[in-house]
């Protein structure tokens, strides 16, 4: 059998990470997406780059810091044990606020470039026939917005399931509990055990395929090529 029972634990677990993490990120996403598509204070700046720092950080970095944060002597770890919850780090909880972190961009982004393609007179239009802020964002924004939904939700989910450097830091390399697949493909390199690491490598490559073949087929339907 070319994978092993700790690759399907590795398998499994890198799915039920990236679903939660991805469903966490529309909920976190979506209003920060919102106030970055339409506020004009002088904040969308400094605010915006610091949701796009993931890009640019080295995950190592981003991921040592989340360690230190979160961790028995950080701000956040007091607060957690001070709460009786313990510490994240070396957790799933831990890998959820991590992945939840690093992947904030590729969902902030395609959210907010949806927000700003819908323009004012949608708004305009649902204001003269007396909606609300929340009608008109549920009725009218959330249904255009749709095509951005999309894309957020399956970049936010991938880019997840290929994290390594900050699954690494604060998960660890525990079997079951924080070992993902880009972890037991690096065990079984170190190990030399290159058939099982082609088996899921391959998988991970293939994967990624039909990903960026489910955005750019979204994106052609969208445009109305064929």
């Amino acid at each position: 059998m070319p994978l092993s029972a700790h690759d399907f634990a590795a398998i499994r677990l890198t799915l039920e990470l990236a679903s939660l993490t991805t469903v966490l990120l529309l909920i976190v996403s979506t209003p920060i997406a919102w106030w970055l598509a339409r506020t004009r204070s002088r904040l969308k700046g400094p605010i915006g780059a610091i949701v796009a720092l993931p890009l640019v950080l080295p995950p190592t970095v981003l991921g040592f810091y989340l360690l230190v944060t979160m961790g028995p002597h950080g701000p956040v770890g007091q607060v957690t044990q001070t709460l009786g919850l313990g510490t994240l780090p070396f957790t799933f909880a831990g890998l959820v606020v991590a992945s939840v972190f690093y992947s904030l961009p590729f969902v902030v982004q395609p959210l907010q470039n949806a927000f700003e393609a819908i323009g004012e007179r949608p708004l305009e239009a649902a204001a003269t026939l007396r909606a609300g802020p929340w009608d008109t964002f549920f009725t009218v924004v959330l249904p255009l917005a749709r095509p951005g939904f999309f894309t957020a939700s399956i970049l936010g989910f991938a880019h997840t399931v290929g994290e390594f450097g900050v699954v690494l830091m604060i998960g660890g390399n525990i079997p079951g509990v924080t070992r993902t697949v880009s972890v037991q493909i690096f065990d079984h390199v170190e190990a030399m055990e290159y058939t099982q690491a082609h088996w899921l490598a391959g998988g991970m490559v293939v994967f990624s395929f039909l990903v960026l073949l489910a955005l750019y087929s979204s994106r052609r339907l969208k445009t109305g090529f064929t």
